[in-house]
């Protein structure tokens, strides 16, 4: 495995851009890891609706970036308390939704600093109760990447004033609320530490403390990285998209899945247009199961007539032919 070194870069809309084109674009005989910091931001899911993920108020008083990933799941706040990590790896076929492979090093480096982590649920780490990690995965082309973020030691007020977290989700934790479920690694060291320690301890915790290798990123490597990060991670498009008005909406969360928001433009009894939104993981682009949706009849026939001859796994996630219907009807 190399180390990416990002420069201390803290501009959201550069490190997943360098993720990105390190996924892409680096020699794929080698596995990489990255770590990278960012200025306050919110990180969208690939699939989320971002202007219902947002507090627009909040985050335009503090100047608050909002960049949109690459990878599924749910919108999460970064700050300079927060360190992220990137494992870039082959897709053996195995590895994708195997969040125990990847997070297994991490969970073991904080264990040696005197924190009880382990991993729980779909994708987080928690120590007890209360979460301090969530992650995430993304494939192309036979390569993958797993992301997380570590709070160490992040705004909390901040985590819960500038999301909108959906009460059925909150609900579903068995919690009252965000901020009583998260919280900083700080909390629960056996010794303090800056976030810089703690960055160099879990480095060479991963390393099993040998010999840091690096993977030196040319000049040429850099420019990319910059025209990527202006293409995409700084595009309204990407970011934000057009949201359209639709006359049927359907939301539910589906235990073990993720949270899903169908939106639908029914003309004359006929699907005239068709989103999907939600915080779940899929391997294929999501609109490309929705397009399928487009000149059917909204009623449940077509739908399952449908679903018998698509496999719905690779778009939404885990979820059985009768969930989705249910979802729909």
């Amino acid at each position: 495995m190399l180390f990416i070194d990002n420069r201390g870069i803290t501009d959201p809309a550069m490190n997943l851009a360098l993720e990105e084109y390190a996924l892409k674009h680096l020699p794929a005989n080698e596995e990489y890891l990255l770590f990278y910091i960012n200025e306050p931001s919110i990180i969208i899911g690939k699939n989320q609706n971002t202007i219902e993920e947002i507090n627009v108020p909040y985050v335009k008083e503090h100047g608050i970036h909002v960049v949109r990933r690459l990878s599924g799941g749910g919108a999460v706040y970064h700050d300079l308390g927060n360190l992220n990590f990137s494992f870039l790896t082959d897709d053996d076929g195995k590895s994708f939704h195997n969040y125990r492979k990847f997070t297994e090093p991490v969970v073991e480096a904080l264990r040696q600093m005197g924190v009880n982590a382990e991993l729980t649920g779909r994708n987080d780490i928690q120590v007890g109760e209360r979460k301090i990690s969530g992650n995430a995965q993304y494939a192309t082309k036979g390569r993958m990447f797993t992301h997380g973020t570590l709070m160490f030691d992040s705004e909390l007020e901040n985590v819960v004033a500038a999301l909108n977290v959906k009460l059925e989700k909150i609900q579903s934790k068995g919690v009252k609320s965000i901020r009583s479920r998260v919280a900083n690694i700080s909390e629960f060291l056996s010794e303090p530490m800056t976030i810089a320690e703690f960055k160099d301890k879990l480095l060479r915790s991963i390393f099993h403390d040998t010999d840091v290798r690096e993977y030196e990123l040319t000049e040429a490597d850099w420019d990319a990285v910059r025209r990527l990060a202006d293409e995409r991670y700084r595009s309204w498009d990407w970011n934000y998209g057009r949201s359209p008005a639709f006359n049927i909406q359907k939301t539910k969360r589906i235990e073990g899945a993720g949270t899903y928001d169908v939106r639908l433009n029914v003309a004359g009894g006929i699907i005239t247009e068709a989103h999907i939104y939600g915080d779940f993981f899929g391997t294929r682009e999501v609109q490309e199961f929705a397009d399928m949706l487009v000149g059917l009849r909204y009623e449940e026939a077509d739908i399952r007539d449908l679903l018998g001859r698509v496999d719905l796994a690779p778009y939404v996630g885990p979820v059985t032919q009768e969930q989705w219907l249910e979802l729909l009807f």
